[in-house]
């Protein structure tokens, strides 16, 4: 994973600097909301998670109207089941690294997709009976790798501001059992610095 998070880094740094001089290139944070969800074998997919996202972003135009996009960011991500004895909440927070294409068909609207990986930083699971008597914290052992595929699109002002909303598509297993990936619907707020 350091490996990954190296390369990622030279590469955002190789393309600000490449294009530094041609003053299109840019940076910046992002935050927003996140609805995530796992999908079990391909079929069932559970409740939703709300939570959120945060982080920064280097954009650098290839061309007038496409753009390479490289973002690290952390990722609150799980998901919620509720019955009537209770609800169980699995937390699991990632550091997540998009590297996107972005296509302008107009000035100020995007199209973007691309792969993501992601690491694992943190997981919890909870049990919130009806009664509070039966509550339990309980931790289990997911897979630290995550991978998959984002796609999504947006609009970004001439000052820099966007607003934006993604799908991330988990290719990879959270556990080893029963063929879990993450679904998350992101819907972000950024701001060039």
């Amino acid at each position: 994973m350091k490996t990954l998070l190296i390369t990622c880094l030279l590469t955002l740094s190789s393309l600000l600097t490449i294009n530094a001089q041609n003053k299109t290139s840019n940076a910046g944070i992002k935050f927003g909301y996140n609805l995530a969800a796992v999908s079990f074998d391909g079929e069932t997919e559970t409740g939703q998670r709300h939570a959120f996202h945060a982080g920064i972003y280097g954009e650098s135009f290839l061309s007038d109207n496409t753009a390479l996009q490289i973002e690290f960011l952390y990722s609150q991500q799980g998901y919620e089941l509720q019955d009537n004895s209770g609800t169980f909440t699995q937390k699991l927070d990632y550091i997540n690294v998009p590297l996107l294409l972005k296509i302008y068909p107009s000035n100020n609207f995007y199209l973007e997709a691309g792969p993501q990986a992601g690491l694992a930083i943190s997981h919890k699971e909870e049990f919130d009976s009806s009664f509070g008597v039966f509550d339990t914290t309980q931790e289990f052992e997911p897979n630290n790798f995550d991978w998959g595929m984002n796609f999504g699109g947006g609009f970004k002002t001439n000052s820099g501001v966007s607003l934006g909303v993604r799908y991330h598509l988990g290719l990879g297993d959270i556990y080893d059992e029963g063929s879990p990936q993450n679904r998350v619907w992101q819907f972000s707020l950024g701001f060039n610095l």
